[in-house]
């Protein structure tokens, strides 16, 4: 009997069927976003990091140009297993020789990221840019009290909305557009209400572009701080999702948005009662929001058993979103799709009866019937996953292939 067929039979125990879960996995897209590639740089401006997040490290083999990021992605996406789509962010736009401004991008200016994503039969997701930019002024953006910095960040959301139906006519996949602002103070603000007024109208004005919303999905996603932020963020928890309850768009949460004592998995619950469809990034926070490569670990499995559980894969838009520049950056993005998609699978792997015990308040039964199914062998039902779709758990001989090959040679 192979290791997989004891696993079955293991689970089968428990009322599992592993050979469902692994079908089910197969079929859940993950959103990979691009800037893992390049540390977050794009390619229509030179200007810093800015907007409260940072990267660090100097690995070698830095994505450059458009050529060399879509090489990348593809050689990531190939050790990757399940349904994906690319997630890009506006400063990827592609010019030929122009640069019209941030407030002027068109659906031409990603035309070789469509023709990419065609090429291989993926959805695009879109995030405006709203960082690392001249016309950030004095950390603000849709927030700022100066009206043309106001309205060039407006008009660069308007065009955002326009590109990402662009995106969904062109692949016949809806697209999740996700707005995020820096906006915030570093010291204790004189006037909280008048920058979140200001933030509430400049959004306003972007969602009165009319789209086609079973095509392009507006997601508002909040943040607690950021460096040079500490002590107030316009685009709070409370803003945003008061927001996209208020317009009926979708919120989004990432995961190290949050206090350290706040669980993204406990909130899923209470967002899935009241919208149609919610929308994660997925990341690791190290004492704040450092977007560390995501791992195997209990937030993550967590957050993807409240999805499984709740019978919510088909009502969340999972998307990943961290950067280190610190250690290979293929290897950084594969392990950490490859770390949600472990987590999806686990959260399939649990005994469906563990509800009921709750219900019944056999807590007993409950504590125990969870810590055996820790120690189920998982691990045998991940590489068979991963052999059905011709991939193996070992992927680290093909990374340092691509580096010697490819990414030492970019000086």
């Amino acid at each position: 009997m192979s290791r997989y067929e004891e696993a079955k039979k293991i689970y089968s125990a428990y009322g599992v069927d592993t050979d469902k879960a692994i079908e089910t996995l197969k079929d859940v897209t993950v959103s990979v976003h691009c800037w893992q590639g390049d540390d977050v740089t794009g390619f229509d401006s030179r200007e810093a990091l800015s907007g409260g997040i940072q990267t660090t490290g100097n690995y070698p083999g830095k994505a450059r140009t458009p050529e060399e990021l879509m090489a990348d992605i593809d050689k990531a996406f190939s050790l990757m297993p399940g349904k994906k789509k690319l997630n890009l962010h506006a400063c990827y736009a592609i010019f030929d020789g122009e640069n019209p401004g941030r407030d002027k991008i068109e659906p031409r200016h990603f035309a070789k990221w469509v023709e990419f994503a065609k090429a291989r039969n993926l959805g695009i997701d879109f995030n405006p840019t709203f960082f690392s930019h001249p016309m950030v002024k004095d950390n603000l953006t849709l927030s700022s009290p100066d009206e043309n910095v106001r309205k060039y960040w407006i008009e660069h959301g308007k065009a955002c909305i326009k590109i990402s139906e662009y995106f969904a006519n062109e692949t016949g996949i809806p697209c999740v557009m996700n707005i995020w602002i820096p906006d915030g103070f570093k010291d204790i603000p004189a006037d909280r209400l008048g920058p979140r007024k200001r933030f509430k109208e400049s959004l306003d004005e972007i969602l009165s572009v009319d789209y086609d919303k079973s095509k392009v999905y507006v997601t508002l996603e909040s943040k607690v701080f950021g460096i040079g932020l500490e002590s107030y963020t316009v685009g709070s928890a409370e803003f945003c999702l008061s927001y996209s309850a208020s317009k009926g768009i979708t919120p989004l949460m990432d995961n190290g948005h949050y206090h350290p004592t706040e669980l993204v998995s406990d909130k899923i619950s209470s967002l899935l009662l009241f919208n149609d469809k919610i929308a994660l990034h997925v990341t690791r926070p190290v004492r704040w929001d450092s977007d560390h490569v995501i791992l195997f670990d209990d937030e993550t499995r967590e957050i993807a058993k409240e999805i499984v559980r709740n019978n919510a894969l088909d009502r969340v838009f999972i998307a990943t979103d961290y950067f280190d520049a610190g250690i290979n950056r293929i290897s950084a993005w594969v392990t950490g799709v490859r770390s949600v998609q472990k987590a999806l699978l686990f959260a399939l792997l649990q005994s469906k009866d563990i509800k009921k015990m709750q219900d019944g308040a056999d807590f007993t039964a409950l504590m125990v019937k969870q810590e055996a199914l820790k120690t189920a062998p998982f691990g045998d039902v991940w590489n068979e996953y991963l052999e059905r779709q011709n991939l193996y758990d070992s992927y680290i001989d093909e990374i340092k292939k691509y580096e010697q090959e490819v990414l030492v040679n970019r000086k």
